[in-house]
């Protein structure tokens, strides 16, 4: 089967940082599904497996964590799905990605594709998706008040995959008012359209455009990028027993500001549930499908802006190479092989 490989971690411009393969095609084990892969979207894991973790000497590595396609072959144990069913997920980081023809994933973490979308629009969702669910429900626990706080979230870099995403949960799904960070003019009307209240500049100190807003120190910051560019800000300005998370991955991390206004600190890995088949693994399936219906229902939407086709090495390096530029908005999809 056609495929998207590297035998070697390193930069981008390298003409074998990503190469057209043919490998074999997979078996189901008995809770997996074999999909065939109809679109996929890059995340900033890929790029930074891509550039940091090498195959053993011989191999080759096949990247991405979010495909749409069909069904085409069930496992044994397989009881939700059947063949010809239309689903969408973000795979394990445990085994080979879905830039490939087909791709095989364990039945818990996938749901059925929204109905009311493309597949190149539901490939940019669930990885994003994921990770914005789980820090907002299951690390931050947004929907429990933070005493005299303001009923507030920052969203650090809001213009992104993952911001893109949490905007919106945020808006269909509480009562929060939602901040939102961007620095230039096209990712400022990007965020404000998604659904944000209130639009800050990171490029510029936050704790004083937070006071400017008048609404009192926010009970929760969620940084999805550069954390230790700032983190004093956000030691700042966020609520005295706020609940402060991230996402990325600062090269260190000195936290004991957080000590004088006893803030929570949540580190959040979509991949945990998957790395280690913890008993409630299927929750990832079943928020994927709420998701669904929440697009299906016209209350959250699609965060792709660009679509590529087909799939193949060219258009990923592409890809690849505008995710580490810093400069992406929304999410970038392929489609097709």
């Amino acid at each position: 089967m056609k495929a998207v490989a590297y035998t070697k971690a390193g930069t981008i411009e390298r003409d074998d940082a990503l190469v057209d393969v043919d490998i074999a095609t997979p078996s189901p084990g008995p809770r997996d599904l074999l999909v065939a892969v109809e679109a996929i979207s890059v995340n900033p894991v890929d790029t930074k497996i891509r550039k940091n973790v090498s195959p053993d000497a011989g191999a080759q590595k096949v990247l991405g964590w979010d495909a749409v396609g069909r069904v085409v072959e069930v496992g044994e144990a397989v009881t939700a799905f059947r063949s010809g069913d239309a689903v969408y997920y973000a795979g394990s980081l445990l085994r080979p990605g879905a830039n490939s023809a087909f791709h095989l994933v364990d039945e818990r973490l996938v749901a059925k594709k929204p109905a009311s979308i493309s597949n190149a629009e539901a490939a940019a969702l669930p990885l994003t998706a994921i990770t914005a669910w789980e820090m907002l429900f299951d690390r931050l626990d947004i929907r429990k008040p933070v005493a005299g706080a303001a009923n507030a979230i920052l969203i650090i870099g809001g213009a992104g995959g993952v911001g893109s995403i949490t905007i919106q949960l945020v808006r269909a799904l509480t009562d929060l008012t939602v901040i939102a960070t961007a620095s230039r003019p096209e990712t400022q009307e990007w965020v404000s359209e998604l659904g944000a209240h209130h639009v800050i500049d990171h490029s510029k100190p936050l704790a004083e455009q937070i006071a400017a807003l008048g609404i009192g120190a926010p009970a929760f910051v969620f940084s999805t990028t550069e954390t230790h560019r700032h983190l004093g800000e956000i030691i700042s300005l966020i609520a005295p027993q706020g609940r402060f998370g991230l996402i990325d991955d600062p090269e260190s991390l000195d936290i004991t500001g957080f000590k004088r206004k006893a803030v929570s600190i949540h580190w959040e890995l979509m991949f945990t549930r998957s790395i280690f088949e913890t008993p409630d693994m299927d929750e990832q399936g079943k928020l994927l499908a709420e998701v669904a219906a929440l697009i299906d229902a016209g209350k959250i939407r699609t965060t792709v802006t660009d679509v590529l086709r087909p799939i193949n090495a060219e258009n990923l390096r592409h890809a690849h190479a505008v995710i580490e530029s810093g400069k992406a908005r929304g999410k970038i999809v392929l489609e097709g092989f």
